[in-house]
């Protein structure tokens, strides 16, 4: 059965997979439940054919609500339930309305027995799959009998068309629940790369501060145990707590602009293979060699904030990132296909605040939305 995890509706590629495997599976079912109306043409009598019309109808019905909680992994489980309890309900109900339709011209029954063979994997677990498997095939046979019909006839349509379907069935439901294991491990993926780069900040900062916080504490604390003993000492140890504490503001800035300076080429390889193990088709050129660090700081900012919105915000299929310079000005594009009523837009907080800063630094942002194409350009001024 496809598991009850959490599973991102906004992802259009998977959308997509579910919406073919539920066609598929639509398309073999229905093929099975519309051959009992052959039974329906050979039936004289109108009664029966108007019976057998209803319940095939209702199997059908119910038959299409549990192909649906096959593979929305999303669905209540209460959903499912009420899906399988009626479509056992029909089941047993199409007995009287269905098996006396064309009886011992057609195995209508039968057929509807096949299709209910076949969707036994996708309700319960093998062996109750098995169980609904053997009383299925005791009830074509009674069918059979009761109706005057054939009995093996009615056998071979019902196990072995039944088991056949069930095998394909099992098959591509067994394929779908990969393809959702996949999408979330992608998915759990970009999440880890996300925490173990906030790990590597936050021991870079624990191991810069731990150890001067650590003297600059103990440096203060015996400053105020000789003030009242020994001012001139504790002045001097005062001293070195101000000298102690200028010095690891210096590195912490130094540290924080080494961050913010890292190599734009590398930052652009990173966010291509994150938004890759997202699932996102990324095409990124190379930066220019000559973009100065001033230029690189601001457009890595802008990178970090369109790639967020693209993982956070889109369904974006493919996501395209270029960098040129033309003179003394430096242009980013960042574009997707993913754009929706729900993603950011130019009222976004955090596209305001790259668009207040690049103003500030003398460039400019601007967003634009053409179908499903989300774009976000970045120009900022290079010095001569």
């Amino acid at each position: 059965m496809t598991s009850e995890a959490a599973t991102p509706r906004a992802d259009r590629r998977l959308l997509r997979a579910r919406r073919a495997t539920l066609l598929s599976l639509a398309v073999g079912m229905w093929a099975t439940v519309l051959l009992p109306a052959v039974g329906l043409s050979r039936e004289p009598d109108v009664g029966r054919v108007a019976l057998g019309a209803v319940g095939i109808l209702a199997f059908a019905a119910t038959q299409t609500a549990v192909l649906y909680a096959a593979v929305t992994p999303w669905l209540a489980q209460r959903w499912r339930r009420r899906a399988q309890l009626g479509l056992a309900v029909v089941a047993v109900l199409t007995v009287p309305l269905v098996a006396p339709v064309a009886a011992g011209v057609w195995p209508t029954w039968a057929w509807l027995g096949a299709s209910l063979v076949g969707m036994a994997p996708l309700v319960v677990r093998l062996p109750g799959a098995l169980a609904v498997t053997a009383g299925t095939l005791l009830v074509s046979a009674t069918v059979a009998w009761w109706t005057g019909g054939s009995v093996g006839r009615s056998l071979a349509v019902t196990g072995g068309i039944g088991v056949g379907v069930a095998a394909v069935n099992r098959f591509q439901v067994w394929f779908w629940d990969l393809l959702v294991e996949a999408r979330q491990g992608q998915a759990a993926q970009g999440r880890l790369a996300a925490a173990e780069e906030r790990l590597r900040f936050a021991r870079d900062v624990h191991d810069l501060l731990g150890h001067s916080l650590t003297v600059i504490a103990l440096k203060a604390e015996l400053a105020a145990r000789l003030a009242p003993v020994d001012p001139v000492r504790a002045g001097r140890e005062a001293a070195e707590v101000q000298r102690l504490a200028a010095s690891a503001l210096a590195e912490v800035r130094e540290s924080v602009h080494g961050y913010r300076a890292v190599d734009l080429g590398e930052q652009l390889a990173a966010v291509a293979e994150v938004l890759r193990s997202c699932g996102v088709r990324c095409t990124v050129p190379p930066p220019p060699v000559d973009l100065p660090q001033p230029a690189a700081t601001e457009l890595a900012a802008v990178l970090r904030e369109a790639s967020t919105n693209v993982l956070r915000h889109s369904r974006a299929d493919w996501c395209r990132i270029h960098i040129d310079r033309e003179g003394n000005v430096a242009r980013m594009t960042v574009a997707n296909d993913g754009a929706d009523e729900s993603g950011p837009d130019e009222h976004s907080h955090g596209l305001r605040g790259l668009a207040d800063r690049l103003t500030a630094a003398g460039g400019e942002l601007r967003v634009r939305r053409q179908d499903a194409v989300f774009t976000v350009e970045a120009t900022v001024p290079v010095p001569s």
